[in-house]
């Protein structure tokens, strides 16, 4: 169910000039980035994209999830990381995205590390935005 906007309780505000290949910035100034397609699709690759971006915020997202979870469970995640890779390519609607987070959690057994993780995708606004647009694997 989607949030209410009397629920919201901070907004991020960030613009784009020229696109993909030009200039990101948040009205704060916290982040102000040079944009440019990546070499693989024909840019320069001086600058960061969309799809890095989209990476840093998901595993930053997925990772505080998944400290929620953890503590719920009981579970120590101390040392662990989350790792999100984008990946960007055609499809019959043009382009699409696709997703793969892993995690390390170095003093969790590995079937406490995937019900960890399964539950942390069901928790995460990211996963939550994206569920049935795109897929989205954990590992």
């Amino acid at each position: 169910m989607p949030i209410q906007q009397s629920d919201v309780q901070y907004t991020a505000v960030a613009t784009a000039e020229n696109g993909r290949d030009g200039r990101v910035r948040t009205d704060d100034g916290k982040l102000d980035v040079v944009v440019n397609p990546p070499k693989e699709m024909g840019g320069s690759g001086a600058g960061t994209n969309p799809e890095q971006l989209f990476a840093a915020g998901y595993s930053a997202c997925f990772q505080g999830a998944l400290g929620v979870v953890a503590r719920q469970e009981g579970v120590d995640i101390s040392g662990s990381t989350v790792t999100a890779k984008v990946g960007i390519g055609k499809n019959d609607e043009g382009f699409g995205l696709i997703v793969e987070i892993s995690a390390a959690l170095p003093a969790v057994d590995d079937a406490t590390a995937r019900d960890l993780l399964e539950k942390a995708h069901q928790v995460c606004p990211y996963s939550k935005a994206t569920r049935g647009n795109i897929t989205v694997t954990l590992a």
